[in-house]
C-alpha cells in the first residue's frame, strides 16, 4: 500500500519534472545566479541525475557513493538533459516497482567509503528526504531560474502565474 502511493506520487512528480525540464529553451543553459552556483544546464544535470539513485535507496540498506558511478552525459543543450532525465527516470520507476514494501522501515545509511554521510535512518525517510525533498528543493531552484530569465513556468499543481495570464 505504501508502495502503491510513493509510485503513484513518482509518477506524478517526474512528469512535473518533464514539464520543467520542456520549459527550458537552450539559451538560458549558462545563466548562473551567483559565480558559487549551478549553471541551469548543472541544475537540470543535477535533476536528472538524483533518479539514478532510486535504486539505492529503494532496494539497498546502505548506498555507498564512492562505489556509484553517476552516469553524466552532455549538458551543452536541453535536449540532451532531457534524454538523460528520461532514461534515468525510467530505471527509477524500475526501482520502485522491483522495491520490497517490508524493507521501508530498515535502516538505511549513506556513506561515501568509510564516512557515513546520513544514516542510519529508516530506508522511508531516505525515500521522502533525500530523494523527493531533494528533488523537489533544486526544482523550485529551477523555477526561481527560469523566472529571471523571463521563461514561462509551466503549472505543477495548478495553473503557474504565466498560465493565468492568458
Amino acid at each position: 500500500m505504501i508502495k502503491e502511493g510513493l509510485l503513484g506520487e513518482f509518477i506524478h512528480e517526474t512528469e512535473n519534472t518533464r514539464k520543467l525540464l520542456n520549459a527550458i529553451p537552450d539559451d538560458v543553459l549558462g545563466y548562473r545566479p551567483q559565480p558559487h552556483l549551478w549553471t541551469l544546464a548543472e541544475l537540470a544535470q543535477h535533476i536528472a541525475g538524483i533518479y539514478q539513485w532510486y535504486d539505492g535507496v529503494y532496494n539497498y540498506d546502505v548506498f555507498d557513493l564512492a562505489a556509484f558511478k553517476e552516469k553524466k552525459d552532455s549538458i551543452e543543450d536541453i535536449a540532451s538533459i532531457r534524454d538523460i532525465f528520461e532514461k534515468n527516470a525510467a530505471e527509477a520507476q524500475k526501482a520502485i516497482e522491483k522495491s520490497e514494501e517490508s524493507s521501508y522501515f530498515n535502516d538505511w545509511t549513506l556513506k561515501s567509503g568509510d564516512h557515513i554521510l546520513i544514516g542510519p535512518i529508516k530506508k522511508i525517510g531516505a525515500i521522502r528526504g533525500f530523494l523527493c525533498s531533494h528533488l523537489y528543493h533544486h526544482r523550485g531552484e529551477m523555477i526561481a531560474y527560469l523566472r529571471v530569465n523571463g521563461c514561462k513556468v509551466p503549472g505543477l499543481y495548478g495553473s503557474s502565474y504565466e498560465e493565468s495570464l492568458k
